[in-house]
């Protein structure tokens, strides 16, 4: 297994052993999550989906025991009543396990997406790598020698294994396809389609990548011009939502107070819009984040 489970309160092993007896509640689960396979395989997870959702479940049921009965000692020392202090205990062990059970159903797809944005955050600079070391006539396998010892994030590490299967004794082409098919981004199983395309009809590998850079070079202004254009009225909606909506509701609450002589705890609706402008913005800072195009740390 290429990645480490989060979450996970005793070695996997050990949870390998104890989620054999949840596997149907994982088979049952795994089937309202259809692309839990792919995303397990482009995340680097190798175990099946009614494995990955049996750990799910064993963690929900882990953290909602031990958090419940935390929480009921807790209370019973500071002399709560019995009641409320099984109340509040089951209460926040069924949230807090619930999350842990939320949590790990998403992370293979989560881990995946954070996979996608390394690899394509590099990707221009690894490029480069290549065509500068080709045209110097390095060997295409010495370059995957530098690339894996260099510090590109994801890809140093998809490049060490395509060495390691090299050393093996696969041919350059073959460890390229296997990393390519096992890479979840586009962009990169792209770029890399067109370089073993050019080693299998013996084309010159350095005009091949030469043309590949200068094509991502394109794209990319492309998609940084097309996310400056969606940032003004992003601009405009954050200054409607954050700015003028609050300072107006708060007149007009003002103003309707005074007319209806209804009263009004102000400290409490400047509170709750506070909140309400925490939300929103933390919301629009990850909607500028998830439009934001690769390229732009």
């Amino acid at each position: 297994m290429k990645n480490k489970i989060p979450f996970l309160p005793i070695p996997y092993e050990t949870v390998r052993k104890i989620t054999e007896h949840l596997l149907g509640a994982g088979e049952a689960l795994a089937a309202m999550f259809p692309s839990l396979r792919y995303d397990l395989e482009q995340s680097g997870f190798e175990i099946s989906p009614r494995r990955w959702m049996a750990i799910s479940v064993f963690a929900f049921i882990f953290y909602f025991a031990l958090i419940s009965t935390l929480i009921f000692l807790v209370t019973m020392v500071s002399r709560i009543e019995i009641y409320r202090a099984l109340n509040v205990s089951v209460f926040a062990g069924v949230g807090i396990g619930l999350g842990s059970f939320i949590f790990l159903s998403f992370y293979p797809k989560l881990s995946a997406q954070k996979r996608i944005k390394d690899i394509e955050k590099n990707l221009p600079y690894v490029l480069h790598h290549i065509l500068v070391e080709v045209r110097a006539g390095v060997p295409l396998y010495e370059t995957l020698v530098s690339i894996a010892r260099s510090d590109y994030g994801t890809l140093s590490k998809e490049m060490k294994m395509v060495v390691n299967e090299i050393n093996t004794g696969k041919s350059e082409v073959e460890a390229l396809e296997k990393i390519t098919r096992e890479t979840p981004s586009f962009f990169f199983r792209r770029v890399m389609w067109q370089m073993i395309n050019a080693l299998k009809s013996g084309a010159d590998i350095g005009s091949t990548m030469k043309e590949i850079v200068e094509n991502l070079a394109v794209e990319q202004r492309v998609a940084i011009k097309k996310y400056g254009s969606q940032l003004n009225p992003l601009a405009l909606m954050y200054m409607l939502f954050a700015v003028i909506f609050p300072t107006l509701g708060i007149t007009f609450l003002l103003v309707l107070a005074s007319f209806t002589g209804v009263s009004m705890n102000l400290e409490v609706v400047l509170i709750g819009i506070m909140a309400v402008l925490v939300i929103f913005q933390f919301m629009f800072i990850g909607l500028i984040k998830s439009r934001r195009p690769v390229g732009i740390d």
